[in-house]
């Protein structure tokens, strides 16, 4: 299991990606689920990935080195995507690329073809968009009414970013939120865990402005994580008692 979520504000966006993977309770690892395909100032896109490990990596790698088109029997990669558009389609052709080579050795072991991704950048001058593509290849994009994505384990976290969340909320804000989720997140479900991988991408500029690692023991995320309990104990304090059942003897 894991938990990725995408921002998508005025002012840029936020991605942000657990590591945690198992394949049982004994058997957990970390790998890096958020990618990096940048060149400053040109292009930057920031990939993260739900699902099957072995998967994921394929189609991460096919990325990099390229993906055939069948009529031209050349291969692309992202840094020759003319836009986002164009660079989801791309992932999309990857994903079914995968799906074709390894569909064979899935059947037999009577295993599903489990994969997601977000999707977010810019490219160049052109505007910058997040998209979530699924295993069929096929993806949905971020909107001002909806300003966010989510894969993975996802329920526990987005009850914050619906309440917290609007295209207009300040980019480093939107930042604390997604935090909130992914601590929201991990306390509910073990299958979540850090390292936690996020990115900062200020529209504009396609560059990354923060790329940062939170490590077991980092003071802010502990620190956030122990004034969001607080906060919540503090709030539940402050709602009056439901007026049902015999009168309080208080």
């Amino acid at each position: 299991m894991t938990y990725c979520v995408g921002i998508l504000v005025e002012d840029g966006l936020v991605m942000i990606a657990d590591t945690r993977t198992n394949a049982g309770l004994d058997d957990i690892s970390t790998f890096r689920k958020l990618h990096l395909f940048e060149v400053p100032g040109e292009r930057v896109m920031a990939l993260a990935s739900a699902g099957n490990l072995s998967l994921t990596q394929s189609v991460v790698a096919m990325l990099a080195e390229g993906v055939e088109d069948p009529e031209t029997g050349t291969r692309e990669t992202l840094y020759e995507a003319p836009t986002m558009f164009r660079a989801a389609q791309l992932i999309g052709r990857a994903i079914r690329r995968v799906r074709a080579i390894e569909r064979e050795g899935f059947e037999a072991a009577q295993l599903r073809f489990e994969v997601s991704f977000l999707f977010g950048g810019q490219i160049g001058d052109g505007p910058m968009r997040l998209y979530m593509v699924y295993s069929a290849g096929n993806f949905i994009a971020c909107t001002q009414d909806a300003p966010f994505l989510q894969i993975g384990e996802h329920k526990y976290g987005k009850p914050i970013l619906d309440r917290a969340v609007t295209f207009r909320t300040e980019i480093y804000d939107a930042l604390k939120v997604g935090l909130i989720s992914i601590d929201s997140t991990m306390r509910s479900n073990l299958g979540v865990g850090l390292p936690i991988d996020l990115v900062v991408v200020r529209r504009g500029t396609a560059r990354t402005e923060v790329v940062h690692r939170i490590e077991a023991g980092e003071p802010y995320f502990h620190d956030l994580r122990e004034r969001w309990s607080a906060a919540l104990r503090a709030a539940h304090r402050a709602i009056p008692r439901p007026p049902y059942g015999p009168p309080s003897s208080s």
